[in-house]
């Protein structure tokens, strides 16, 4: 069995009428998340932590923001596309651990459905999916409430 680690990172501003989505759950906030797609730095994250894992570049070569393609799109569609990728290289998903940077909103009631979202998504069992939240004690970006990131940490494996 040849196991591998992946790790991603990703992060968008925080900007007035947008929605906000994380984990391919859409959470009030006044704020949402500025990009090309909807902006789900949680995917994002874990997409680019998967794609590393199994060498295959990252997610701005597979699903790139100067495509019309991809404007507005879901980024589930991207995770779904890119678990589809390792899956023809012969790569199973062990785990995912996330965590999300963001001083508000709240996150942890949120966790429970990003998780089932999520392992819905890639079809896994959501015991493969950790996702945490934290803020940064108003330091930086995030604290300012300027933007939020994510990075993920994942383990594949193929037989």
């Amino acid at each position: 069995m040849k196991t591998r680690v992946g790790f991603g990172f990703d992060v968008h501003r925080l900007v007035e009428g947008r929605a906000l989505v994380l984990g391919g759950v859409r959470i009030e906030h006044f704020l949402g998340l500025l990009g090309h797609s909807d902006a789900d730095v949680l995917i994002h994250a874990i997409c680019d932590a998967l794609l590393g894992a199994a060498a295959l570049r990252d997610i701005g070569y597979h699903f790139p923001d100067s495509s019309e393609e991809f404007a507005g799109i879901d980024s589930k569609i991207l995770l779904r596309r890119t678990m589809e990728l390792i899956r023809h290289e012969g790569y199973e998903l062990g785990n995912v651990d996330a965590t999300i940077a963001a001083e508000r909103p709240k996150l942890n009631p949120h966790i429970p459905e990003m998780r089932r979202v999520l392992a819905e998504t890639m079809s896994v069992d959501v015991d493969d999916i950790s996702i945490k939240a934290t803020t940064t004690e108003h330091l930086g970006f995030t604290g300012r409430e300027e933007g939020i990131s994510a990075y993920a940490v994942v383990l594949i494996e193929k037989n």
